[in-house]
């Protein structure tokens, strides 16, 4: 009798476990979808269309989705435009996004796996949603965001409808490489950025934040990473690695290696992620301590330099140090070589001038610009009209019309978002003068 007793406590708490376990993944918001979508489709009335929308999928949203609507800032008619737009392929991946049900025991496995490769792991939780196609997978906090539109398609996912745009570098690639098969490696990628420190606004910290979370995921579920950009990289190393190493400081050209389908001269998208693994990889392969290494790279802090220079050295992978990279391209940057209407730092500008006109060490882009206030602020920043802004034919000036006043101190600050037309940013300027009595 005794036995029987801890036999059904023993049944019990496995049951609670496993329903416990069950709670880490939810879908509830793929079925609020095809509720409403089969409702959308009936009419074409636009506002009919919303309040369904509204009231049938947006309204019923789960943490999960408000948080991935909040990341991608999905909007009512980012949804309708995809929904009217696309019937061909929303009805060819609605099988596949039914099946989120079966995903739930095979991610929870990935949980415990990766547990065991880092024991001090923090719950998160999985939602499979459905966006408007602008991601496979993210994360907030500690949620892990599915959009099922994307990261369960596969081969017969019709792509017909699609913009030249969206499908311009790999994204039929990445239909035919199956990525509902990858869906668990995908998330388990995906928990893992909920255990890392948020990372610093530049692309070498993007990268490795990245490269750690595939590197540890794929380590974790002992499979191939299944980024086609991982096995160029590795198919390509020199010429993938020398090309970072001359962007790496470049300010907004993150899209030119990750989260885009900007072009670039390989024609793969998010090969920031080979830069991130290739170091990821190299630091656990010297590492004496491997799950020390693990413990490192997940916990790495991108505020601190320190640590992270640390982390790259000790990784191997670019052909110099650090320090030696930014002087290679500091050294190459265009800088502002004068004024012409005065010379800078003058105490006796005439306040009668229109036109401020910024001299380049060599042709800039034509299109890119960028003005801010000095340590003086707003009150020392000219007055000027935004529409009287205008380049020289060759691209080597640019003039802004202003209304100065006399006796007065002004800055202005010409930025890096100034860059020439293959992304290398101008040196910062501060024009910074005095007008005349």
């Amino acid at each position: 009798m005794i036995y029987k007793l801890k036999s059904i406590g023993i049944a019990i708490l496995i049951i609670c476990s496993l329903q416990a376990k069950g709670q880490n993944v939810v879908w509830t918001d793929i079925d609020n979808f095809w509720t409403a979508y089969d409702k959308i489709i009936q009419t074409k009335d636009s506002v009919t269309q919303y309040k369904l929308l509204e009231d049938l999928y947006l309204s019923k949203a789960t943490e999960g989705l408000i948080a991935m609507r909040q990341v991608r800032n999905y909007t009512a008619k980012d949804y309708l435009d995809a929904i009217n737009n696309y019937p061909n392929f929303w009805n060819s991946i609605r099988r596949n996004t039914l099946r989120a049900s079966e995903f739930a025991k095979d991610f929870n496995s990935g949980i415990d796996q990766l547990r065991l490769l880092y024991p001090a792991l923090k719950p998160a939780k999985i939602y499979f949603t459905i966006g408007a196609m602008r991601s496979n997978g993210t994360t907030l906090d500690n949620l892990v965001l599915i959009g099922a539109e994307m990261a369960m398609t596969d081969k017969n996912t019709i792509s017909d409808e699609l913009s030249p745009d969206f499908l311009r570098i790999g994204r039929r690639k990445y239909f035919d490489s199956n990525p509902i098969n990858t869906l668990v490696l995908l998330n388990i990628h995906e928990y893992v950025h909920t255990q890392q420190k948020p990372w610093v606004d530049n692309l070498l910290s993007y990268v490795i934040r990245e490269g750690v979370a595939e590197f540890v995921s794929v380590k974790a579920m002992n499979v191939p990473s299944a980024a086609p950009a991982i096995e160029f990289g590795k198919n390509n190393p020199v010429k993938v690695r020398a090309k970072f190493e001359q962007e790496m400081f470049y300010i907004n050209n993150q899209s030119n290696w990750l989260w885009s389908d900007a072009p670039n001269e390989f024609g793969v998208r998010d090969l920031g992620y080979y830069i991130g693994y290739q170091m990821c990889e190299n630091f656990y392969n010297q590492a004496e301590n491997k799950s020390l290494a693990i413990k490192k790279m997940i916990e790495l802090d991108y505020t601190n330099e320190t640590d992270v220079e640390d982390f790259v050295e000790k990784s191997k992978f670019f052909s110099k140090p650090l320090n030696e990279l930014y002087q290679d391209f500091e050294k190459k940057r265009p800088t502002v070589v004068g004024i012409k209407q005065f010379q800078n730092k003058s105490k006796n500008v005439n306040p009668n001038i229109k036109e401020i006109t910024v001299q380049f060490s060599e042709p800039l882009n034509g299109y890119n610009t960028g003005v801010d206030f000095g340590e003086l602020g707003q009150n020392a920043f000219p007055k000027n009209d935004v529409k009287k802004r205008f380049w020289s034919n060759e691209n080597k000036s640019w003039t802004i019309t202003v209304d100065l006043e006399p006796n007065k101190k002004y800055q202005l600050l010409i930025t890096n978002n100034f860059r020439t037309r293959n992304g290398m940013p101008l040196k910062p300027y501060l024009i910074d003068f005095q007008t005349s009595k």
